[in-house]
């Protein structure tokens, strides 16, 4: 069943990519974000940052796709699943380390709040704004889970880093492309870049926690 208030989505169990060149793109991000890399007997590839999951790259050409943990595992196209397990990443996982999912963000119009507020059991902080939170509440404690940004593009994730001029340098010449930044906004000092194969994604520094800057209005909202 769909998430519920009572029952929201907490956080992000790890994040897909699908490419048409999985070995070498997942060798790009591994000396990116220092991933320990492991083969799969399926042609994919796990990415590591010690024990926790960050990414599986696999065989195909769609791009990225975050997967929130829920009690019954589907799709929500586009760009989003859900899958059974326990939170790996989000406002009550452990402070986002070096490498790590750190945030998650919705590239989209106003318009698809309530849709996924209903499907995920979140609350919308600022209906209709040009940007909103979309808080999970566990009794009373709510915090945010994800953003959604007036813009086009679907999800985005974005990987901690502890240098962001060093990241987007050492990205670029791997054969990324830097798109946006390095520049600060609310959410911290953060970059988009499209990896090699042209999936984007995002870098923020430092993050204090889950979501950078905006961990710290948990509290405000509870």
């Amino acid at each position: 069943m769909p998430g519920t208030p009572d029952s929201p989505a907490r956080g992000v169990r790890r994040v897909e990519l699908s490419t048409t060149s999985p070995e070498p793109i997942a060798e790009f991000y591994a000396h990116l974000l220092g991933w320990v890399i492991i083969a799969e007997p399926d042609g994919s590839f796990t990415g590591w940052v010690g024990d926790r999951l960050a990414t599986h790259v696999r065989p195909g050409g769609s791009g990225w796709r975050v997967v929130f943990a829920g009690p019954r595992a589907r799709d929500l196209e586009p760009g989003a699943a859900v899958d059974t397990g326990r939170v790996l990443h989000g406002p009550w996982a452990p402070q986002p380390r070096p490498g790590e999912p750190c945030w998650v963000e919705l590239m989209a119009d106003p318009a698809a709040d309530d849709r996924w507020a209903a499907e995920l059991g979140w609350q919308v902080r600022d209906p209709g704004a040009e940007f909103t939170l979309y808080d999970a509440a566990v009794a009373d404690d709510r915090r945010p889970v994800a953003g959604r940004l007036t813009a086009t593009g679907g999800w985005t994730c974005y990987f901690a880093v502890p240098d962001l001029a060093h990241a987007t340098a050492e990205a670029t010449d791997m054969g990324g492309t830097v798109l946006i930044g390095p520049r600060d906004v609310p959410t911290g000092t953060v970059a988009a870049v499209a990896d090699p194969a042209g999936s984007v994604f995002a870098l923020l520094e430092n993050p204090v926690g889950w979501g950078g800057t905006w961990c710290a209005t948990a509290q405000a909202h509870a």
